[in-house]
């Protein structure tokens, strides 16, 4: 499915907008006839006036502002699926999700600026298959090798530091679990992407991790976030820093920006240190580096035809406007006899 105009989405703010006007309405409309009489009098005075039809006839309304929206957005949906060739490169991202990354030294904090980097990293790319995977102690694929960037950028902004249980950083377990990720033989550029700011548990065996993997063929990039002076972890509930984190001896903790193991891993990976301060230099470097290595052919399956439906949405918006037009407040005989909304009838 495709959104053809989504900016239109924003007309649905109207609606809570028309609802709070209601209610305001209707509040004023009350105080205003307890002024001149009381309720009693009003219903012998008016009792053709239903109490409940001006709320029906508002979601009615609503109904048809929201359909009309859809319509205008214009979703549509493919109807013929083939197989095309693509050319492109193998793209892994591993990202830091341990609880140094929430560390504020890099604005909003390490993660955030992780992912934003990586998002604009898939901005730029045009026909290359990219995997995502999260790992703090352990590691987690997030996403599989594909050449969906919506799902990818979805999957993306859902990775937080809660993720994974268990705490700590294992960047070994990253290159290990991005290895498996590559399953075409004959794929002659396969790069890894490690976001992180360096701090790692495991120094002793990721030197035989990078080894592995570049006898594989993969090249391993690394990205650091983070500055080399360090800061706190804050530690928030609901957006509120509630206290920093401490050590076994109650000192805060101050994480810092690792850049020699990221530089060495980098080296030892055939690939390139990347400062990711300057969000929009570290993607034209990227972007540089990919544009370089020789591209693979591959086969994608892709919606090729897509019919417009928004026919539908502005249909079903004409019906629900053309019976707000025609739907009174007041009563009707036969609403009356049905007494839908067990309205006491005055004599």
């Amino acid at each position: 499915m495709q959104l053809d105009e989504k900016a239109y989405f924003y007309f649905l703010l109207i609606l809570p907008i028309l609802v709070v006007l209601f209610l305001g309405v209707q509040i004023w409309k009350k105080k205003t006839q307890r002024k001149f009489a009381e309720a009693s009098l009003l219903k012998r005075l008016t009792p053709s006036k239903s109490t409940n039809k001006a709320a029906l006839k508002l979601v009615i309304f609503l109904l048809g502002l929201a359909f009309l929206t859809l319509a205008l957005v214009n979703p549509k949906i493919g109807t013929k699926l083939e197989t095309v060739k693509r050319e492109g490169v193998d793209i892994v991202f591993a990202v830091d999700v341990s609880k140094s990354m929430l560390a504020e030294d890099i604005a909003p904090n390490r993660l955030e600026k992780s992912k934003r980097l990586v998002s604009e990293i898939v901005n730029q790319l045009a026909s290359d298959r990219i995997g995502i995977i999260a790992y703090a102690a352990q590691a987690f694929p997030q996403l599989p090798i594909t050449t969906d960037y919506g799902a990818a950028k979805m999957f993306l902004q859902s990775m937080n530091t809660n993720m994974l249980s268990s705490q700590g950083t294992a960047i070994n377990e990253a290159i290990k679990l991005a290895a498996t990720y590559y399953d075409d033989e004959e794929q002659t550029n396969r790069v890894l992407f490690i976001i992180s700011d360096g701090e790692d548990h495991s120094e002793s065996s990721v030197s035989k991790a990078v080894d592995d993997a570049t006898e594989q063929g993969i090249r391993i990039f690394t990205i650091g976030v983070g500055k080399s002076k360090g800061a706190p972890i804050p530690i928030k509930k609901n957006g509120i820093v509630e206290s920093l984190k401490k050590d076994l001896n109650g000192e805060v903790v101050i994480s810092k920006l690792n850049e020699a193991i990221l530089k060495e891993i980098a080296d030892d990976g055939n690939g390139q240190y990347i400062d990711g301060t300057n969000t929009e230099e570290a993607v034209g470097i990227i972007k540089d580096e990919l544009n370089k290595m020789d591209k693979k052919e591959f086969e994608a399956k892709q919606f090729a035809e897509f019919k417009d439906q928004f026919q539908w949405f502005l249909g079903a918006a004409l019906l629900f406007l053309f019976l707000d037009v025609f739907f009174l407040e007041r009563k009707t005989l036969w609403l009356k006899r049905l007494n839908l909304f067990n309205e006491k009838v005055i004599e």
